[in-house]
């Protein structure tokens, strides 16, 4: 299949790329490299610019045959959605949908959408199945969420197939380390804790040890990219005209604050200091997927089923790459 991938030189796009290739589908990227890099592409047909540019994403489209798209371009920091709102219904929102206006002058009707549990807000029962109401408490989750809504128009109005897949903690790098995670500011868990043991940070910090969990940190599940990426393949396959697929994405198990920093110290044999500061207004005491029907709908189970492998390898990747693609320090 001729796949385009938008936002394919970021941390799961990357690794999107290279599983499309290596499962024979032929690939082009586009990506504005705002938070992206150009080496994190290995394959495929690189083009630098925004998927709201219709005439770029209108010649992609034509030169390549592009017969599905799959769509990873978004803003997603929760704390900066909040702060500048206009930034994320202008990129998420405003963008994604001349995204799709570009597919449908060229009768593309495949997408498969990287959504994610923000969508849910603060759940009402955890594990967190699809049946849990969808009812955001920030304007990161709220921006996907309404492109999801107005996926779900497209197929009823154009029959568009689509796939909206809600991650929920994206974890690890690709096993040969060449490609791995690098954020700029880096707001993810792991990458926090390896940078302390590479002694890039003094400390890794707890936001608040109060919470009603067992250790009293809050709990996450964290899913490898390369099974978030086994995910979108198996979905793209399975998407016909008027196909609707809403799946939560992860391992069913989660894993505390103080669980993932201990692993990371056994991991990479480092003392890795911690202090408690306060609490995150909207941070949920525990984020776990229910997984079940992504397992039912497309025949998935994520490979790195327990924690350690996934640290394994992220450390493997900021090892090598202490500070990400940039080779300039």
């Amino acid at each position: 299949m001729n796949v385009l991938v938008v936002g394919g030189a970021g941390y799961i796009g990357s690794h999107m790329v290279r599983l499309l290739e290596r499962s024979g589908h032929r690939v082009a990227i586009l990506d504005n490299l705002s938070t992206g890099f150009a080496a994190a592409v290995r394959a495929g047909k690189f083009y630098q610019g925004e998927m709201e540019d219709g005439e770029l994403v209108d010649s992609i489209l034509v030169e390549h045959s592009i017969e599905a798209v799959m769509h990873f371009a978004a803003c997603a920091l929760v704390g900066e959605s909040v702060a500048d709102p206009a930034k994320y219904y202008r990129n998420n929102v405003v963008a994604t949908l001349a995204l799709l206006e570009s597919m449908r002058k060229r009768n593309v009707k495949k997408l498969v959408f990287s959504s994610t549990c923000a969508t849910y807000g603060i759940p009402q029962t955890v594990p967190i199945s699809e049946r849990e109401p969808q009812a955001p408490v920030n304007p990161y989750g709220f921006t996907k969420l309404v492109v999801e809504r107005a996926l779900a128009d497209y197929a009823a109005a154009y029959g568009f197939g689509y796939a909206a897949l809600r991650y929920f903690n994206a974890a690890g790098a690709s096993p040969e380390g060449d490609i791995g995670e690098d954020h700029d500011p880096e707001s993810h868990l792991i990458p926090l804790v390896l940078q302390v043991a590479l002694g890039q940070r003094p400390h890794i910090t707890i936001f608040g040890d109060d919470w009603p969990t067992p250790d009293r940190t809050c709990v996450r599940d964290y899913i490898h990219v390369d099974d978030l990426g086994a995910a979108h393949l198996a979905a793209l396959e399975r998407l016909g005209p008027g196909t609707e697929i809403r799946l939560n994405l992860g391992t069913g198990r989660g894993y505390s604050v103080r669980e993932v920093i201990d692993v990371c110290r056994a991991v990479t044999g480092r003392e890795i200091p911690e202090v408690i500061g306060p609490r995150r207004p909207g941070d949920p005491p525990e984020l776990v997927a229910d997984a079940r029907e992504a397992e039912r709908v497309l025949g998935w189970k994520p490979k790195y089923q327990t924690l350690r492998p996934i640290v394994e390898t992220a450390w493997n990747w900021h090892q090598h790459h202490p500070h990400g693609y940039d080779k300039s320090h």
